[in-house]
């Protein structure tokens, strides 16, 4: 049996490779934002930063990150919690499952306890 960690697993290294690229943005643009201040014979300031770089990094979500998660995660998820889309698959392969136990020896009873076992939610 998976435990939670690895049943997540594609979760935490897409978590670990999302949080070492935002950081690494943010850490290589404080050395390009002080770089460019220092050229322009000013003093780099933490507050100019901070809004320079939250704006850049926003702009970046919404125009690719946030339409990536909508298209990969949102799907998922409507699938995941039953969109009608998603049970018409099951629901033909239910019904060719039970046509198989009910031509087979003690597949009625089979069919019963699988259903009371997963509480199924189809008429079939």
């Amino acid at each position: 049996m998976p435990t939670q960690k690895n049943k997540y697993g594609f979760l935490w290294v897409t978590l670990a490779l999302f949080l070492f690229s935002l950081v690494g943005h943010w850490v290589f643009g404080w050395f390009a934002f002080v770089q460019e201040a220092h050229a322009q014979h000013e003093v780099a300031r933490v507050g100019d930063y901070l809004i320079q770089m939250g704006r850049d990094t926003l702009e970046n979500w919404q125009s690719e990150f946030l339409q990536l998660i909508w298209q990969v995660a949102g799907l998922a998820y409507l699938y995941y919690v039953g969109s009608p889309q998603s049970k018409e698959g099951n629901a033909r392969l239910e019904a060719k499952i039970d046509f198989l136990l009910s031509q087979t020896e003690g597949g009625e009873e089979k069919r019963a306890e699988l259903d009371q076992l997963f509480q199924r939610d189809f008429d079939g």
